[in-house]
């Protein structure tokens, strides 16, 4: 049902930009006032990868939405495990924001799909 080699790919540019994210607002000294900012991106980084996989694969909005939302939600679980890790989050916000960044990957899927349907 997936493609394998996509979805790995997504997951590895994604996985790589949320750490680079952590990086920078760690060593950066920017999560305590920007904590929310940290949240949307990434949510954007996890939407990305899921538009990213599914206009790669372009195999219907199911597919899509589903490679998406693996991608999106495996790439932000290892960037908040690792926020956590560094102490900059609290280990209770790791189930919630990989939930919301696995919807919002779900979602760049849809719309991966739907750039690739225009093409």
């Amino acid at each position: 049902m997936l493609d394998a080699s996509a979805l790995q790919r997504a997951i590895l540019v994604g996985t790589f930009l949320q750490a680079l994210t952590v990086m920078i607002g760690h060593f950066g000294g920017l999560v305590a006032g920007y904590e929310i900012g940290f949240l949307f991106a990434g949510m954007m980084i996890s939407a990305t990868v899921g538009y990213l996989y599914a206009q790669d694969v372009s195999k219907g909005y199911g597919r899509g939405a589903c490679g998406g939302a693996i991608s999106g939600g495996a790439c932000a679980l290892m960037g908040i495990a690792f926020s956590v890790a560094l102490g900059d989050m609290a280990p209770m916000i790791l189930v919630q924001r990989t939930l919301i960044s696995t919807l919002t990957g779900a979602v760049g899927g849809v719309f991966g799909q739907m750039a690739a349907d225009w093409d």
